[in-house]
């Protein structure tokens, strides 16, 4: 594990001691799992992105599933005549 010197305001300073004496934890724990879950919905943002990128070029080239179709299969789902999920 590496060390890393990071300064902070007096008034967050504050905060995280009281926060840490609230949970009983040290206040090491706690910037670690702010770092940690920054990372990660970071990381998801730019999943998300991508994604959409993705689709944005899927609407581009035309390939798309009627709205309309997609409703019917999900209105189908867990009746007797469930029907198959729709194509492009």
């Amino acid at each position: 594990m590496s060390v890393t010197s990071v300064r902070l305001n007096d008034e967050l300073v504050s905060a995280l001691e009281a926060l840490a004496q609230k949970l009983d934890r040290s206040k090491n724990y706690l910037i670690n799992q702010a770092i940690k879950d920054y990372v990660e919905r970071q990381n998801s943002e730019a999943q998300r992105w991508q994604e959409t990128l993705e689709a944005l070029e899927n609407v581009r080239s035309g390939e798309l599933v009627d709205g309309d179709e997609v409703a019917q299969w999900l209105n189908s789902w867990g009746t007797e005549n469930e029907l198959s999920a729709p194509t492009r």
